[in-house]
């Protein structure tokens, strides 16, 4: 195969995220955008006619002359669109989750199998140079992990109204708990609801490995803050994803100088500048040219386990807020 074709691609859903990733596949050579589709007309013409894309008059006709689509619509729409475009295109790029609840993403686990459909999920942070720069470490060091500490808040925002904070933000950190230590064996909860959404979740994983992942997610922090703190056996790591700042401190044996003991010592790492999602469609496209599993990419079944834990995790709130009414 001539891996320097470039793959017929279109996408669905022109919101935020959506233009982001319109940017991001005009700009890749291995790319050809062959239509793009949005509910509002008018952001749809505007944004063809800015990119010079073909505007979507025909969903299901366009659908039928693309190699790979992007679906980048609301949370609650993913599972009828994934079914609809599985129809005809067998490479497909969901951003996450892959659907709202358990039990539909199973169905569309099912569906993907049946119909031998590659799904890829827009689990993002994957991708962030801090996090691969993180992974290497524990892994070339290979220490045991005790524990992971992630926060992540975020003002309220109004372009995310389907889904609580813990579908829009903690099942980021759920994955990254996962993709980091494994399975997950034990789930407590604790958290905060508002007219029936979660806003404020703070959950202790316990993984098969016997480590720990602590979460907490929030919608009512003003301040946002995209960190992971990692404790192991000889090391304490420091990751900041936002400014993408990876310190890590290493216990030493304990020397005198001049009267002083020194029993740590912090490293900065220098992780690279590259845009996430630049790299996740990167990635997602390279797997089709090379036929390839698609490297650190979230699949179908990763956002399965994942929507398992952070449904579990809602249900456990919200039985709280139930009986505390």
């Amino acid at each position: 195969m001539n891996k320097q074709r470039p793959v017929k691609v279109g996408l669905i859903g022109l919101g935020k995220m959506g233009q982001n990733h319109l940017r991001v596949l005009s700009m890749l050579k291995t790319v050809e955008l062959g239509f793009i589709y949005d509910i509002n007309k008018d952001v749809m013409n505007e944004s063809a006619g800015r990119y010079g894309v073909k505007p979507s008059e025909n969903l299901e006709t366009d659908l039928k002359n693309v190699e790979a689509v992007f679906i980048v619509t609301p949370t609650t729409t993913h599972y009828d669109m994934i079914r609809k475009a599985g129809q005809w295109v067998k490479k497909i790029f969901v951003e996450k989750p892959l659907t709202d609840s358990v039990e539909t993403t199973e169905d569309i686990c099912r569906f993907a199998a049946e119909k031998a459909i590659t799904i890829s999920v827009g689990f993002i942070e994957r991708f962030n140079p801090a996090i691969i720069e993180l992974k290497k470490i524990l892994q070339h060091n290979n220490n045991r992990v005790v524990n992971i500490d992630f926060v992540r808040t975020n003002k309220l925002s109004n372009r995310i109204t389907d889904v609580d904070v813990i579908v829009d933000l903690m099942i980021h950190d759920i994955d990254l708990a996962i993709y980091l230590s494994g399975d997950v064996k034990e789930v407590s909860v604790h958290g905060v609801a508002a007219e029936n959404l979660v806003v404020f979740a703070h959950a202790v994983l316990t993984h098969a490995n016997g480590s720990f992942s602590s979460i907490t997610a929030s919608r009512i922090t003003e301040k946002r803050i995209r960190q992971i703190n990692v404790t192991c056996d000889n090391m304490y790591i420091d990751c900041n994803l936002l400014r993408k700042e990876l310190l890590v401190n290493r216990q030493t044996v304990n020397q005198s100088y001049r009267g002083v003991f020194l029993s740590s010592i912090e490293e900065t790492i220098s992780v690279s500048s590259q845009e996430a999602l630049l790299s996740e469609d990167s990635c997602f496209i390279d797997s089709i040219l090379s036929e390839a599993s698609g490297g650190e990419a979230a699949h179908a079944l990763d956002s399965f386990n994942a929507i398992k834990v952070a449904q579990r995790v809602q249900s456990i709130i919200k039985e709280k807020h139930a009986h505390s009414n």
